[in-house]
């Protein structure tokens, strides 16, 4: 009977230290998803700013000024626009 106790304790003893474990590990993963989920929000936010300097950068105006300044163009006299007919002038 002694012999059957002791083989009980040991059982239980056993299967309370899995507990532990498993559930130190359960934490340590839960842990690891909240900090991913963090950094999905971080790099969403990013992504919108990203979006918003890419629109940003891409307007007409900023173009056109790159364009004056930079390449020296300039918008051409209207004399000067050729406007080219539909169904290429058949």
């Amino acid at each position: 009977m002694v012999r059957l106790n002791v083989l009980l304790l040991l059982a239980i003893l056993v299967c309370a230290l899995g507990l532990v474990t498993s559930q130190h590990k359960a934490r340590k993963l839960f842990q690891a998803i909240e900090a991913e989920q963090e950094r999905a929000r971080q790099l969403e936010v990013e992504f919108g700013q990203l979006q918003l300097e890419l629109s940003t950068w891409a307007t007409s105006p900023r173009i056109e000024k790159i364009a004056r300044e930079k390449l020296k163009m300039r918008v051409p006299e209207p004399a000067r626009i050729l406007t080219a007919a539909p169904g290429g002038g058949r």
